[in-house]
C-alpha cells in the first residue's frame, strides 16, 4: 500500500472521528438551556446590536446545522434548532455566525480572501471530479501526454479548493473567538456553562482542520499520479 493511500485512509478515519465527536457534543450541549432563556435568534440580534451593526438581518433556514452568514445579502441564516433553540449550543452557533458578520463589517482579511475565491471554488467543485476522472481514464487508454494534461488541469482546480479550505481555518477560528469573547462579556454564558460553549465551538473547529488536511492529502495523491510518482 502506497504512502498516499495510507494518508488518505488516515484522514478519512480522522474525519469520521472528528465528525462523530462534534455530533455527540452538539447533541449534549443542545440539552443545556441558557439561564436567561434567550433563543439563537435573540442572541444573534443582541450581538449585532452590541457591536453597532444594524444592516444585517437574522432569519431561519432549512436543514440541521446549516447555519451560515451570507455577506452578499447580509443575512445570518440559522437552522430551526438554533433559531428557536435556547440552549448553549444554539447560543454558540448563533454567536459564531454573527462573528462572521463582525468580520465582514470590519473587513477581516481572510474572510475577504475567502469571499473572493467563492466563484472559482464553486466552478472547481462542480467540475473537478469529472476532470480528474477523465484524466485518469485517458492516462490508461489514450497515452500519458493527453491524460496527464487533463489530470494536471484537474489538479490545478483541486488546488484551488484546497487553498479555500486552508483560508477557511482562520476565518472560522476567529469567528469562534469573537463569539466566545462576546458570550462571556455580555453574560449570555456564565461560569456554569461557558466551558460548554467553548467545547462545542472547538469541536466544530476540528471539523474544518480535518477537512483541510483531507483536501491536502487528496491533492498530493492526484499530483503524484500526474507527475508519475505513485508510491
Amino acid at each position: 500500500m502506497g504512502i498516499y493511500w495510507i494518508i488518505l485512509i488516515g484522514t478519512a478515519v480522522a474525519s469520521w472521528l472528528v465528525s462523530s465527536n462534534f455530533n455527540n457534543k452538539a447533541k449534549k450541549y443542545s440539552k443545556i438551556p441558557l439561564d436567561n432563556g434567550m433563543t439563537g435568534k435573540e442572541v444573534a440580534e443582541k450581538m449585532l446590536y452590541d457591536n453597532d451593526i444594524h444592516n444585517v438581518t437574522v432569519q431561519v433556514t432549512t436543514g440541521t446545522l446549516s447555519d451560515n452568514f451570507n455577506p452578499a445579502n447580509k443575512t445570518i441564516n440559522l437552522s430551526k434548532d438554533v433559531y428557536y433553540g435556547n440552549s448553549v449550543l444554539a447560543a454558540s452557533v448563533a454567536a459564531h455566525e454573527t462573528g462572521h458578520a463582525l468580520q465582514h463589517a470590519h473587513a477581516y482579511g481572510p474572510l475577504s480572501m475567502r469571499s473572493a475565491l467563492v466563484p472559482v471554488v464553486t466552478f472547481a467543485s462542480k467540475w473537478v471530479t469529472w476532470i480528474i476522472l477523465g484524466g485518469l481514464v485517458l492516462m490508461g487508454q489514450a497515452g500519458n501526454v493527453l491524460g496527464r494534461n487533463v489530470l494536471l488541469a484537474g489538479v490545478a482546480l483541486f488546488a484551488m479548493t484546497t487553498v479555500f479550505s486552508f483560508i477557511t481555518l482562520p476565518v472560522e477560528i476567529n469567528a469562534s473567538q469573537r463569539a466566545l469573547k462576546w458570550l462571556n462579556s455580555s453574560g449570555i454564558t456564565n461560569s456554569s456553562n461557558h466551558a460548554a460553549a467553548v467545547d462545542s465551538l472547538k469541536a466544530a473547529a476540528y471539523t474544518y482542520v480535518v477537512a483541510a488536511l483531507s483536501s491536502l492529502a487528496s491533492l498530493l495523491y492526484y499530483a503524484s499520479i500526474a507527475f508519475g510518482r505513485r508510491n
